[in-house]
């Protein structure tokens, strides 16, 4: 039986058990499991694998898409280049890490750009905002930051990003996990009233399918997507990189 699954914490509605189980089941692939492997330290990883016969392949969420990479053998070049890991390929006693984040959010979002936005504003500074920048910069589109601490370059302060930020980023992203249920009530701290039609909101989140963030710009007009269609396209990728 070939082995795959998910390493995070904590692990709760899980997309990608879900997504693998039925596509399990509706290709008829019958010697492949997919579980659920919550560990809080990227270390436990070493351990984890010793104990999990026929491990072929696992996905990587919060809060080790970063802190798992020195616990690899190998990290595919992109990967490298990103700075985070979220799909690791297991063969012949060795595990290489890649991103599928990168390839995910890239076709998700392709069809809605049509070049029409002129810079991006990215809110988070984590693994997941690693592989969001990456494709911005690939496409020639100035970003900034929105990050906790303050710092100097391209980077905002929460507390900076006021009506005149919003006037002239149209194309926001969250990265953050601000919103993912439980904790549904939460939302990015901007301006929402600085919103328009001429906006584009984009959340990582998809659990709810539309996040505080999102409703807030719905109702000013914004368009809006949540990150269920960069999952698929991820789990499209690890899976080619798993069967390569």
């Amino acid at each position: 039986m070939r082995r795959y699954g998910l390493i995070g914490y904590p692990l709760k509605h899980s997309f990608s058990e879900k997504y693998f189980s039925e596509k399990f089941k509706l290709e008829n692939i019958l010697d492949a499991t997919y579980q659920l492997y919550p560990i809080e330290q990227a270390s436990e990883i070493t351990g984890l694998v010793e104990t999990i016969p026929n491990l072929c392949g696992l996905n990587v969420t919060i809060p080790h898409k970063e802190n798992v990479m020195c616990f690899l053998d190998e990290i595919d070049e992109e990967a490298r280049e990103v700075g985070a890991v979220n799909c690791i390929h297991f063969r012949n006693g060795k595990a290489k890490g890649y991103n599928t984040d990168v390839y995910g959010f890239r076709m998700s979002i392709k069809p809605f750009l049509e070049n029409k936005f002129e810079r991006a504003l990215v809110l988070g500074t984590g693994g997941a905002s690693k592989a969001v920048t990456y494709v911005l910069r690939s496409w020639n589109i100035p970003y900034y930051l929105v990050s906790r601490t303050k710092s100097t370059g391209h980077i905002f302060s929460w507390d900076e990003v006021n009506e005149e930020v919003l006037r002239h980023f149209k194309l926001i992203i969250n990265t953050t996990p601000l919103g993912m249920f439980p904790n549904v009530s939460e939302m990015p701290d901007l301006p929402y009233d600085a919103l328009g039609a001429d906006h584009f909101l984009y959340d990582l989140v998809y659990n709810p399918i539309e996040t505080r963030f999102l409703a807030e710009g719905k109702s000013r007009g914004a368009s809006v997507m949540n990150g269920m269609k960069m999952l698929e396209w991820q789990a499209i990728r690890s899976w080619e990189i798993w069967n390569s």
